[in-house]
């Protein structure tokens, strides 16, 4: 496959959202291959164990029979994970205008680390537009319903995780 033909989609995914799902079933309509990059070290406190998260992308993934999509776990720079997968294309998905200011941030800095990295910036759909995981993870704590924001298998999941706590 072609580098500019393959796009990753990083994240936490902690837990995968039905925007994030969003974001990737449009990028794989876009491009021939898409690698969803599951941050093992990421500065967030996750509620969901690196396994948990990419167990839960998994799911969601052969869900909606994205032939084109595949999870990988990642550490370090993400340009450094980009340039071992032979790709060149950074998907990320914008919500709102405090998205884009930080999203635009990373992009210079990712393309001053890699001059030939791009980024491609999608933006959210109506069905996308506020979700986050920290939201869904807060509508989960306080005993909310998650419908909307994660598929049904997903909700079951959170809530489970939340009962326990």
């Amino acid at each position: 496959m072609d580098n500019n033909k393959i796009a990753i989609y990083p994240g936490t995914f902690d837990p995968v959202t039905l925007g994030h799902l969003d974001i990737i079933a449009r990028s794989a309509k876009v491009f021939e291959g898409v690698i969803v990059a599951v941050a093992q070290d990421s500065k967030k406190i996750t509620h969901f164990s690196f396994e948990e998260r990419v167990d839960m992308l998994n799911y969601e993934l052969k869900r909606l029979k994205l032939e084109n999509v595949k999870a990988k776990a990642f550490k370090g720079l993400l340009v450094d994970f980009i340039k071992a997968e032979g790709a060149r294309i950074i998907v990320r998905g914008l919500r709102a205008l405090a998205d884009f200011e930080y999203e635009f941030q990373m992009s210079y800095i990712n393309h001053k680390l890699s001059p030939d990295i791009e980024t491609v910036f999608l933006p959210a759909t109506e069905n996308g537009h506020f979700i986050s995981s920290s939201f869904v993870n807060e509508i989960a704590r306080l005993g909310g319903n998650l419908k909307g924001f994660v598929s049904e298998e997903i909700a079951a999941k959170i809530k489970e995780r939340y009962s326990k706590k």
